[in-house]
């Protein structure tokens, strides 16, 4: 007699899932937020290749996804937004500590007048240097693109920011900007096409 199948479902994996990267988080901080951000980064240049495949297609086959991109953004994401992003957050603690009048507006600040454009400055640089493009093209992306990324980062960022910096723990902060930064890597690749 045929035994009949049940579904199993553990309600715990993703339980699981997060007491793992706690630990991973705990024992390697940097690590972990790195590949998370490599991971995460590669995703958006995913999403943003299926958007505009999607866009473009209108009846005709869909292209293959270009893996070269999705490599790209999880470089980026491994050896820059990891990394620095930790630093970025461990470094605004410390100088601006909640013991300091209008601290947390003073990191707002602090993130979106200087962090963000330097981190959009070298997005460009490095995603030139991956692309094996010339200094002329770094040049002419930037007078083309840098500015309207700029503000449209202000526009889209500052809320999640605000919201990162003054509820999220700091262990945590880059992860949450990782999902922002999900999509936000699906804008920057449609951008810089």
């Amino acid at each position: 007699m045929p035994v009949q199948s049940v579904l199993i479902r553990d309600s715990a994996l993703h339980a699981r899932l997060l007491r793992q990267y706690l630990v991973l988080l705990k024992n390697y901080p940097i690590l972990t937020k790195s590949v998370t951000s490599a991971i995460l980064s590669a995703l958006g240049n995913l999403l943003s290749q299926a958007l505009e495949a999607k866009r473009k297609a209108k009846g005709t086959p869909v292209k293959e996804i270009d893996i070269s991109g999705p490599a790209r953004f999880a470089i980026y994401g491994l050896l820059i937004t990891g990394p620095v992003s930790h630093y970025f957050y461990q470094l605004m603690e410390v100088l601006l500590p909640t013991t300091i009048p209008f601290c947390m507006a003073k990191r707002l600040l602090l993130d979106r007048l200087i962090f963000a454009p330097a981190f959009l400055l070298v997005f460009f640089f490095v995603m030139n240097i991956l692309e094996g493009k010339r200094w002329k093209d770094f040049q002419s992306k930037m007078n083309c693109n840098y500015w309207p990324a700029l503000k449209m980062n202000w526009k889209v960022w500052t809320p999640f920011q605000f919201f990162n910096i003054i509820y999220v723990p700091v262990q945590f902060r880059v992860l949450f900007a990782n999902f922002v930064a999900l999509f936000w890597y699906a804008y920057l690749a449609s951008v810089r096409k």
